[in-house]
């Protein structure tokens, strides 16, 4: 049986964590959604998703802070995170890509281009940490 990939996506916005859901279900994957960077981090915590979508701009932990919390664990610092937001210049992907976040995308999200950036991760993933696997496996 084929494992069923889990996105995360996170956002304050209820409208945009509808559409996303109603983007990438239809594609078989399973979508948990969270409101805001706090829960985000404690959902990590009992079941780490394939991806994350993240909002960049949410009150109380940004997306950037979630971000940099989630790769400096060694527990979830393999789990892709795509920012999904309305800034757009390069400063904040700069940013974005400076907190560890793998990917951007600007809303309005495109859906191809969504569903190409999570299928693109989700195989990627079990890749990374099987090189992780025999590279630690080689130095010891």
């Amino acid at each position: 049986m084929k494992h069923q990939a889990t996105v995360m996506v996170v956002d304050d916005d209820p409208l945009n964590l509808s559409l996303m859901e109603d983007m990438l279900t239809p594609e078989g994957y399973h979508v948990t959604l969270y409101d805001s960077g706090e829960t985000c981090l404690e959902a990590v915590r009992n079941h780490a998703p394939d991806v994350i979508l993240m909002d960049a701009m949410m009150p109380d932990l940004d997306g950037f802070q979630v971000v940099r919390r989630l790769k400096a664990d060694d527990a979830t610092r393999l789990i892709p995170v795509v920012m999904v937001t309305s800034l757009s210049n390069m400063t904040d992907r700069v940013e974005a890509m400076d907190a560890g976040a793998d990917d951007f995308l600007s809303k309005p999200v495109a859906k191809i281009e969504l569903l190409a950036r999570v299928r693109s991760l989700v195989k990627l993933k079990p890749l990374m940490i099987g090189w992780l696997k025999a590279k630690n496996a080689t130095v010891k």
